[in-house]
């Protein structure tokens, strides 16, 4: 069984591909398109909390290779 993917917005809930975590926050009507506006700024030190990092042949365990 492959595993399942998590939701990163909501703690313990399972991704159901809603793609609100694709949402800009600068802008919520705009999809993410990685301009890093939201990350850049005035202040000396900037910093992301990264809980877990996911590779993508991790998810898809179970399926066959080419």
């Amino acid at each position: 069984m492959a595993k399942q993917r998590m939701c990163v917005l909501e703690e313990g809930k399972i991704c159901d591909g809603c793609g609100e975590c694709d949402r800009c926050d600068l802008d919520p009507s705009k999809i993410c398109d990685n301009c890093m506006k939201c990350v850049s700024g005035d202040n000396e030190y900037r910093a992301i909390l990264v809980d877990e990092i996911t590779l993508e042949s991790e998810l898809d365990e179970d399926k066959p290779r080419d």
